[in-house]
């Protein structure tokens, strides 16, 4: 039985894969990064503080973890707050409404820092329904390691083997079936061409998904 539904956030609640990309793309022109997109998806699901370490030293940047962080994060914040249409990916908030009128503990895992967590859910009116929020941001390890799962199923008090988790990029299904967790992978085509496999079920639309469905994927 399913007790503990973990979502992430991007690509899964917020479609900010487009944003990022371009907010990302003028950093990497202010920096003279060059990535081709088949490795720019590889951070798909990742940290941004683990792709910047990555970044920095790769390419030998004179900039500190800490400044390039503000101000990746700075640009997000702006934009979000004012972008004009900004809303949820379509089913997905009535699911978390449903999900949450049958007593179900509401957990949001991402990778995004946790000021990034509390302005996404305040703009989309979703924040009283999270039971517990975990940034990746706060941890040692990033996804594909299971930690923020392991992490989020503490909260809750939740065995590995009731908990559920949500995901739209390989590397968090990875983390999510490391974890001992049944997975939905949600095909988010902005997310990129991202492998999916080992999810326990695949979905391209949140309006395919009710708390049954969800209730029968735990009993498999």
């Amino acid at each position: 039985m399913i007790e503990t539904v973990i979502f992430d956030m991007d690509g899964v609640i917020i479609d900010s894969e487009p944003i990022h990309q371009e907010l990302q793309d003028q950093l990497f022109r202010l920096h003279n990064i060059s990535l081709d997109p088949e490795e720019y998806q590889t951070y798909i699901g990742r940290s941004s503080k683990n792709m910047w370490q990555e970044l920095i030293k790769k390419f030998s940047l004179s900039t500190t973890l800490e400044e390039i962080l503000k101000q990746d994060r700075d640009l997000y914040h702006q934009r979000l707050k004012c972008e004009p249409d900004l809303a949820p990916i379509p089913g997905v908030y009535q699911l978390i409404k449903s999900l949450h009128s049958e007593q179900i503990n509401l957990t949001l895992a991402s990778s995004s820092t946790m000021e990034s967590i509390l302005l996404v859910l305040e703009l989309f009116q979703l924040t009283h329904f999270f039971n517990h929020k975990v940034s990746g941001a706060d941890l040692k390890f990033s996804k594909p390691n299971p930690e923020i799962f392991k992490v989020a199923a503490s909260l809750t008090n939740s065995v590995s083997s009731r908990c559920l988790v949500i995901e739209d990029s390989h590397h968090g299904v990875t983390a999510a079936k490391r974890a001992n967790m049944k997975c939905i992978g949600f095909q988010n085509p902005n997310s990129g061409n991202q492998d999916l496999t080992s999810a326990d079920l695949i979905i391209h639309d949140f309006r395919q998904l009710t708390y049954l469905g969800i209730m029968e994927l735990g009993t498999k």
